[in-house]
This record gives structure tokens, sequence and C-alpha cells, in this order.
């Protein structure tokens, strides 16, 4: 699921069964760094994480898991999944 706010926030978020030993958000907003954006635990069963995209236009991300594989997958709630140039896609939001 993704939330976006008038102020430029963007709420990623997965339900917990897509979580495992623990997912991230990496895109070109924090150079696809696995530790800047780890979803965390939330009441209603979620696991979520707020970016501030305030600067606007179309970013470039995926999910990663935090397990020793590092395996990435897109959000089926993107604007648009598209090939990434290294034989997989990415997805992408426009903000």
């Amino acid at each position: 699921m993704i939330k976006r706010s008038a102020n430029g926030r963007v709420t990623f978020a997965l339900p917990s069964k897509h979580v495992g030993p623990g997912v991230s958000v990496v895109g070109d907003f924090n150079n696809w760094d696995p530790w800047t954006h780890p979803l965390k635990r939330r009441s209603n069963g979620t696991h979520s994480v707020v970016i501030d995209l305030r600067n606007g236009g179309a970013h470039q991300y995926r999910f990663r898991y935090l397990d020793t594989n590092g395996r990435f997958f897109d959000d089926d709630d993107a604007d648009l999944i598209e090939p990434n140039g290294l034989g997989d896609t990415h997805s992408v939001l426009s903000v």
C-alpha cells in the first residue's frame, strides 16, 4: 500500500505476512541503501515507513528483504513497474 500526503510524505506499507525477516524500501531517494528505510511493525498488523519525497518527480524503488539473501521485490501498488536495465525490474512512484 502506498499512501501519499499533501506535504510530500509517502507511506510505504506491507502486510506482516510479506515482511518475514525484515524488509526495507530502497530507491533513488536513499541511494538504494537497505538500512536507511526499514519497515517497522505497526499495531494494525502492517509494517510501514514514511519517506519525505517533497522534491516530487518520479522515483524508482523496490522492497528488499533484510536477510542474508537480500532478495528484492516490486510493489504491486506502484504507479508503474519497468525494466531496470540490469535484467530485472523496479517500481516507479510519481509524486
